[in-house]
């Protein structure tokens, strides 16, 4: 997009742009997202960003009314597979905050310094202005939804010391930590939650969402201990455990309606909504990081308009674009435990947790265990292709987390005993969150490269409009053992 069309995207309060860019005011020194409902500034005055981190560099703060930093993210970092796109997918994940710049760096097989310079040309701005910017974010959320000490905040958001939380948070909020817990949405106190009972949260999404096949697929496929789906189709809950970098979390995601009407396309196209959940975690320093895999599993980032166009230009497709619009290709919220999953089906995962998951140390209702460690089961079940994928996760030959090489990641998959074409497309669509993956082997579902670089939606369309037909999924040797797609 050249500015003049990003100008008419703001003009029009055109929410499918909400996190694709950013604009900010010369004469009030504000950035909003494109969809901000306040009056529209003049052409002249308005600069555009690529990010909320390039903005607040700019010095620009951000829009109370708006609250751009809640955007859902860019569709662009699910697609690219470049340098780029594998750092912003890190650094979402926490490992800047966890590891700095250097570990980022050797985890994407760069120099430091040649990560700073490709984000900061394309993104203006480099690993640490975008980690900063994420904190702030983390920061207003626990600000505004518990009731945990403003200085147990600073250090669970990730900042190194209370001052520099302060500072950044009146640079992109211009107010204290105090006055931003008290312009809480809905007034003071409002969605509070306290770590044991859990944070509140509204996870975002672009455009429309059809929660009821992310839900069903769910459901199929909910391994006992570590997942549970419970109430009625349209107002369900889906309840997991999650192990995290610092500890581990109990989530549970609301099933919302009202999320699946067509908005429309064209300029004006209605902003999306949210899915509401409630996370409980033993370390608030896990927030980001569990955001994030939430946000991969239920594929909140995806853009539903760029891949509606693209697969209704096929006459095949059309219908069933119509018929589903804002169709999603969930992700998962452990890659390991996804590629396990994917080679050992449901029965299989529930075996292995019942041998060797973790249990949690204060259960409740709900999920009560861990997904076992790749380590653990190698050394438990060392032969097989069971054996192979756990010790290459273990011991790093093969690497599915969120900034890993797909094209490697296959490589490794493949070199594997019992890794058959239709388990690797299915870890690579899941584990690694590929929009574009063709699955082999099921009668029917050809999926042509014109389809591109949406396979993977284009797949779930057709498994659902084959489900709808014959009651049940096409069958293949992935579905055979895990419901995967399907």
């Amino acid at each position: 997009m050249d500015e003049d069309t990003r100008y008419e995207a703001v003009r029009s309060r055109d929410g499918r742009f909400d996190g694709a860019f950013f604009f900010a005011v010369e004469t009030t020194g504000i950035y909003c997202r494109p969809s901000c409902p306040a009056v529209t500034p003049k052409r002249r005055n308005v600069r555009f960003f690529p990010t909320a981190a390039a903005a607040q560099g700019s010095g620009f703060r951000a829009c109370r009314r708006c609250r751009p930093d809640a955007v859902p993210g860019s569709a662009e970092w699910n697609i690219r597979a470049d340098v780029v796109g594998r750092a912003v997918r890190l650094i979402g994940d926490g490992v800047v905050d966890r590891e700095g710049v250097g570990g980022l760096a050797d985890r994407l097989g760069y120099s430091a310094r040649q990560v700073q310079r490709q984000l900061t040309a394309e993104l203006g701005a480099g690993p640490v202005a975008l980690a900063r910017a994420q904190r702030a974010h983390t920061a207003r959320t626990l600000l505004q939804t518990t009731e945990l000490p403003i200085t147990e905040i600073a250090f669970a958001s990730g900042f190194a010391s209370v001052r520099q939380f302060n500072d950044t948070v009146r640079a992109v909020y211009a107010t204290t930590p105090s006055g931003l817990r008290e312009a809480a949405p809905g007034g003071r106190g409002a969605r509070r939650g306290s770590p044991a009972a859990g944070i509140p949260l509204r996870l975002a999404h672009r455009g429309p969402y059809q929660a009821a096949p992310v839900f069903d697929l769910l459901e199929r496929e909910a391994v006992p201990g570590i997942e549970e789906i419970t109430g009625a189709p349209g107002a369900r809950t889906y309840r997991r455990t999650l192990r995290l970098p610092y500890g581990h979390a109990v989530v549970a995601v609301e099933e919302r309606t009202g999320t699946t009407a067509a908005t429309g396309a064209g300029l004006g196209a209605h902003p999306g909504g949210w899915l509401d959940a409630r996370l409980r975690l033993t370390d608030p320093r896990d927030l980001t990081t569990a955001v994030q895999r939430l946000r991969r599993l239920f594929d909140l980032d995806a853009d539903p308009y760029a891949v509606g166009e693209r697969l209704a230009e096929d006459p095949r497709l059309a219908p069933l674009v119509a018929a589903r619009p804002g169709l999603r290709s969930p992700g998962a919220a452990d890659p390991a435990e996804a590629a396990v999953r994917a080679l050992v089906g449901t029965a299989g995962a529930e075996r292995l947790v019942r041998r060797y998951g973790r249990a949690l140390d204060a259960p409740s209702d709900g999920p009560t265990h861990l997904f076992p460690e790749p380590a653990v089961l190698a050394g438990a079940e060392p032969d097989g292709s069971l054996g192979a994928l756990a010790a290459a996760l273990a011991d790093g030959t093969l690497r599915l987390d969120p900034g890993a090489d797909r094209d490697e990641a296959e490589g490794a998959l493949r070199s594997l005993p019992g890794m058959d074409p239709a388990i690797v497309a299915t870890i690579r669509a899941r584990a690694l969150t590929d929009p574009d993956v063709a699955l082999p082997g099921l009668p029917g579902l050809d999926v042509p490269d014109e389809w591109r670089p949406w396979r993977s939606y284009a797949v779930r369309h057709l498994l659902l409009a084959a489900e709808s037909r014959n009651g049940s999924p096409p069958t293949s040797p992935a579905n055979s053992r895990s419901s995967g797609w399907s």
